[in-house]
């Protein structure tokens, strides 16, 4: 039985892209769109038994109608192979407000042949071409669906996590005992492990987190555990097989050096046991590059020596979303000439600049003045003095160069 598991979607994620001329559908979307046809193309050439989707079909809790419709028609062509579909419910596609439906409930509503949609915990007994597979499902639940205000009443933060960790731990092992020994069985969950190596999902995430435990989803009771949420893709444990997929596509630069795919599992019977192995299917993604340039204030020409930096990157910067960061005195800044830095970046599919300026820093009243600051060293200032840790401040800096070239960009 050959099993195609995947996670993280995130389809309306269209940061770094530009509207396509000839779809009038944004580039970034139809980066995500690109890595799942590629995926859809081997379920149906490899003949696959089920494909597996652990969550957040979208970046959105409301996705718009394209999105949705270019969704379905990759389904419908898995549908139409005659290849099962098991879509679980993320915290990306669940609503914010109970009894409003799910992003993926529609396949359920309309009943199409071959998807099975897990909104709620459950177990599944799926028919493939070569036998039956169990998959228990565990979707993200809200907190308030799984403890009361009651249940909280008069617990810390930490306390309350530790309620959630048992009660999601006792969701999934109430399933266990009927499950049938003879057949394989899955676990499906889209959750934060302890442990895990985080992405971008940190700075994406929909509401509040709750973590379990990895002795808590590690169960014999399951061939393998596929896991949705985390973007970064990662073995947590070799017996039973704990997997997270990892995003279909780079989401921003925290991705850069990340590979992107999905796992195939097979699970075989040998003299009455199930043996199984996975591995990783990388998938061709939109290329992101960081390029790191240090000017040295003695330097009689920053312009050429960022431009020397550029060309031995040219072979990866073609259509690649390119990131330049250039630290230099405020004495050299003016040695810039930003026109020929990007005229030297056009083959980029997206480019931005950033500046990375040390100036000095007069301290009045004890504090740091932000006079003559720029932006990002004032946000580089302010978390440092919030202490906040390095992987968040990287990504929080991030994110604000991002905002500062689109207003930049606005302005003119």
């Amino acid at each position: 039985m050959k099993i195609l598991h995947f996670a993280d979607l995130h389809l309306g994620v269209e940061n770094y892209g530009h509207i396509n001329p000839e779809t009038g559908l944004s580039t970034r979307l139809e980066d995500c769109l690109k890595a799942l046809d590629q995926l859809v193309d081997y379920a149906i050439g490899s003949k696959v038994d089920l494909v597996l989707f652990c969550g957040d079909a979208y970046k959105s809790r409301e996705p718009t109608q394209t999105q949705q419709r270019e969704f379905a028609r990759r389904i419908s062509r898995l549908s139409a192979s005659g290849i099962p579909i098991f879509l679980l419910t993320g915290n990306h596609d669940t609503p914010n407000a109970a009894g409003r439906a799910t992003s993926t409930e529609i396949f359920a509503t309309l009943a199409v042949e071959n998807v099975y949609v897990a909104n709620r915990p459950d177990v599944y007994r799926i028919p493939t071409q070569h036998g039956a597979v169990q998959v228990v499902a565990l979707p993200w639940l809200r907190r308030s669906a799984l403890l009361s205000k009651e249940d909280t009443r008069n617990l810390t933060f930490d306390q309350i996590n530790q309620r959630l960790q048992q009660v999601l731990t006792n969701v999934i092992t109430e399933f266990i005992p009927g499950l049938d020994p003879t057949l394989p069985a899955i676990l499906a969950a889209h959750v934060w492990v302890a442990g895990a190596k985080v992405g971008s999902e940190s700075l994406m995430t929909i509401g509040q987190e709750h973590v379990m435990l990895l002795s808590n989803v590690a169960h014999p009771a399951f061939d393998y555990i596929a896991l949705g949420h985390i973007h970064k893709r990662q073995v947590l444990s070799e017996s039973p097989p704990v997997v997270y997929a990892g995003s279909l596509e780079r989401v921003d630069f925290s991705e850069e050096s990340d590979d992107k795919g999905f796992y195939l599992v097979e699970i075989e019977d040998s003299a009455g046991k199930r043996c199984v192995t996975f591995d990783f299917h990388p998938l061709t993604a939109r290329r992101f590059l960081t390029i790191n340039v240090t000017i040295e204030p003695t330097d009689p020409d920053p312009t050429a020596t960022v431009l020397k930096a550029i060309a031995e990157q040219k072979d990866k910067i073609r259509d690649a979303i390119v990131r330049l960061q250039i630290s230099l005195t405020a004495q050299s800044e003016a040695g810039l000439r930003d026109a020929e830095l990007r005229e030297a970046l056009k083959e980029a599919h997206y480019a931005t600049i950033a500046r990375d300026v040390k100036r000095e820093s007069r301290l009045r009243l004890g504090s740091l003045t932000a006079e003559g600051m720029t932006p990002i060293d004032a946000l580089k200032t302010y978390l440092e003095t919030k202490k906040v840790s390095p992987e968040r401040a990287r990504l929080l800096l991030e994110y604000g160069e991002r905002l500062i070239q689109e207003q930049r960009s606005k302005q003119g």
